[in-house]
């Protein structure tokens, strides 16, 4: 079946909006190109790339036009939108809907049987992570997205975590031994945070889920649970039922975990004992 075109009066991305909302404005206050260039401070050519989606603006841009039209932040919101938008963009394609999805949770519960979640991974640690098999432009744009996802846990009104580890996660040398050992410091320096808890799962504990997978609560909207993979293709659980079952599971071996005091005094042995 031939594709359908797209129509061309809808933008297809953040920045072609900003320039459909721009040349809207122009036009309801009465300017041409050149008659907002010179208001702005810019040539007709850059209005021109602006409006048509050639080029995205700058912040300094997106400013000038709130200012110009009186619009109270509408252009810098639309512009900070798109930074979002560019971030995610880079993610694979079945983490992007739980990374978008985190940042209105209200608690957040993760297993991770193999590996430091990637909330709580260094650049050091999440470089060796991400570094097998990717280009080195594309391995920075995920570094870049993986430590930007990490204003969740210090920015006003974060919500509470709760990490359940298991020992080999914490005993695991991903990088060196140098690179273990900044990881488990920022572990520690996490969890004197109020909203931050991890428990260690001891390697003989009784538990037998091999996959990790992150519960997201929420406040006003139905619970979530995103299914960790390879690659970050990983289902993005949303029925009630599917995600029940995930709570239990997080209940089961959570129970298996050490106290949270016990849980640092084992991760302060292992970066002791590297």
């Amino acid at each position: 079946m031939p594709r359908r075109p797209r129509d061309p009066g809808v933008p297809s991305s953040p920045t072609e909006y900003f320039g459909t909302e721009l040349r809207a404005y122009r036009e309801a206050a009465g300017l041409s190109r050149p008659e907002l260039a010179e208001k702005l401070g810019y040539t007709p050519q850059r209005i021109g790339q602006v409006e048509s989606g050639q080029n995205g603006p700058s912040e300094d841009f997106a400013k000038d036009c709130d200012t110009c039209f009186a619009t109270n932040g509408t252009f810098h919101r639309i512009w900070e939108w798109m930074q979002r938008f560019g971030r995610l963009a880079v993610l694979p394609p079945g983490f992007r809907p739980y990374a978008e999805a985190e940042r209105d949770a209200s608690y957040v519960k993760a297993f991770a049987p193999l590996l430091m979640p990637g909330l709580l991974q260094t650049p050091e640690y999440a470089r060796a992570v991400l570094e097998v098999g990717q280009r080195a432009e594309k391995l920075e744009e995920l570094l870049t997205a993986r430590m930007e996802r990490q204003d969740l846990l210090t920015r006003d009104e974060s919500p509470f975590f709760l990490f359940v580890l298991s020992e080999y996660a914490l005993r695991r040398v991903v990088g060196d031994r140098e690179v273990m050992r900044g990881q488990l410091e920022r572990l520690l320096s996490l969890a004197t945070e109020p909203h931050i808890t991890f428990q260690v799962i001891r390697d003989d504990a009784p538990v037998y889920q091999a996959s990790g997978f992150v519960l997201l609560e929420f406040p006003e909207r139905p619970n979530m649970c995103y299914m960790d993979s390879a690659g970050g293709y990983g289902p993005l659980l949303e029925t009630p039922r599917d995600v029940n079952e995930r709570a239990v599971a997080f209940d089961q071996v959570r129970s298996a975990a050490l106290p949270a005091g016990d849980s640092v005094r084992v991760a302060r042995a292992v970066m002791e004992g590297l």
